[in-house]
């Protein structure tokens, strides 16, 4: 007999219910493109969605502050376990709430105050928490800017370093949200360790490639690694610290402590910045990391690859500008304005034909943040509903299509058909009873 897992849902909250069925088939027929979001599996929904939500764990395992954790701690622990044996690190921290959080938790362990540190430009392709002055880490923190060569686009090593040496600071921070290319982790530690920085490598897009070696690796190479588990990664909306035990810079600026890198990192998770931790959030990480160990999830990550790197093809074939000409990873970055059309106007036209994707700021764009010259367009979840080069194809006619006459409704109307049609071939969620 089959069982309506949401009937005290519908029955309780028919609004909400319905909202969220709305939801799911907007997913189910539609093309997620946005880089940053994808197809958590149903075993990893399952995981999220059980009485573990109902338990409070302040603490560590075998170290909490609250009783009746036995079971807790034996998910977190295998959580931990996993984490450190999949990316081949001395120490994890599960408990971090998102990817912001991590990179907090990770400079409150490292930094104090006022302390210098190098992150990539918001405007070329970094994040918030990279030294944003509207975030907490360009407020809390003096960081210093690096980007993108004009002409290539690409991130200049020698640059870089010139910086480095220029303003010494305690800390670089690699990764992006919005850059088309492999970050070299190895030249980053080379000169992160020629004047005496950490060097954290922030992988949150690009993790799964990094775990199916189509991406250089961090570790050895960095001090400290931070993730989201969504993204490439299908799990759920959450992060992971992971970290050198040891601090090779302890003597020179945490003489006074006690602790080493991986305590400090554990103190400013809990108590320093988060309370009690999601145990059905950490219990869905551990079912993302087994899934992580099957070997068809590297050659998902390959196809990923494969797949962004066919849809580039077939944009820049159809007279698409993309920054850097190309991509190495699961996204691609549309130049507009040889077309004349804003990041805006494409985004929203692509979503009236089921085409999701997100208008982005390019290097050195002109235009506001609120109306950018680009468009950010990614291929994880495509790739999860079993899409490869030949889907690309047709995408990526229809995408071209589209922004260049983002105002022709016929030619909206005649995609979203085709799209619905395509979706219909490669279901997601068929088992979710909604």
């Amino acid at each position: 007999m089959k069982v309506d897992r949401n009937l005290q849902l519908k029955k309780f909250d028919p609004q909400i219910a319905e909202l969220i069925k709305k939801e799911t088939n907007r997913q189910r027929e539609g093309l997620v493109m946005i880089p940053s979001e994808n197809y958590a599996s149903e075993a990893v929904l399952q995981a999220m969605g059980t009485s573990l939500s109902n338990k409070y764990s302040e603490g560590y395992p075998k170290k909490r502050y609250y009783s009746g954790n036995e079971f807790i701690d034996e998910i977190e622990q295998l959580c931990i376990d996993r984490s450190k044996e999949l990316f081949e690190a001395e120490h994890a921290n599960v408990q971090p709430h998102s990817g912001s959080s991590a990179n907090m938790q990770v400079f409150m362990a490292c930094l104090n105050p006022g302390d210098k540190v190098m992150g990539m430009d918001l405007s070329q392709g970094g994040h918030l928490t990279h030294g944003s002055p509207v975030n907490f880490s360009g407020q809390i923190y003096n960081f210093i800017p690096y980007g993108v060569d004009k002409e290539t686009e690409l991130i200049d090593m020698d640059v870089v370093r010139k910086i480095a040496i220029k303003e010494k600071p305690k800390m670089i921070v690699t990764g992006a949200t919005a850059y088309p290319r492999e970050f070299d982790f190895k030249a980053f530690a080379k000169i992160a360790q020629e004047i005496d920085a950490y060097l954290l490598a922030d992988i949150s897009h690009f993790v799964g490639l990094c775990l199916a070696g189509v991406h250089q690796k961090p570790f050895p190479h960095a001090d400290v690694v931070t993730t989201t588990t969504h993204k490439t990664m299908r799990g759920p909306r959450s992060a992971i610290i992971l970290c050198k035990k040891e601090d090779r810079y302890q003597k020179k600026y945490h003489k006074d402590s006690k602790f080493n890198l991986a305590r400090r990192i554990d103190r400013a998770v809990f108590p320093g910045t988060q309370g009690g931790p999601l145990d059905h959030i950490i219990a869905a990480k551990a079912v993302m990391l087994k899934e992580a160990m099957q070997p068809e999830f590297l050659e998902y990550q390959k196809q990923i690859q494969k797949n962004a790197q066919v849809l580039a093809d077939t944009l820049r074939e159809t007279g698409i500008r993309l920054v850097s000409d190309g991509t190495d990873n699961h996204l691609l970055l549309l130049d507009l304005r040889p077309i004349k059309v804003t990041g805006s106007d494409a985004s929203d036209a692509l979503e009236e034909a089921y085409i999701y994707a997100n208008k982005n700021s390019i290097p050195f764009d002109n235009a506001s943040p609120f109306n950018p010259s680009g468009l950010r367009l990614g291929t994880p979840a495509l790739t999860s509903r079993g899409m490869k080069e030949h889907e690309m194809v047709q995408i990526g006619s229809w995408i071209s299509k589209i922004v260049k006459d983002p105002k022709n409704k016929s030619l909206i109307k005649k995609t979203r058909e085709r799209v619905l049609e395509l979706t219909k071939q490669f279901p997601v969620y068929e088992t979710l009873d909604l």
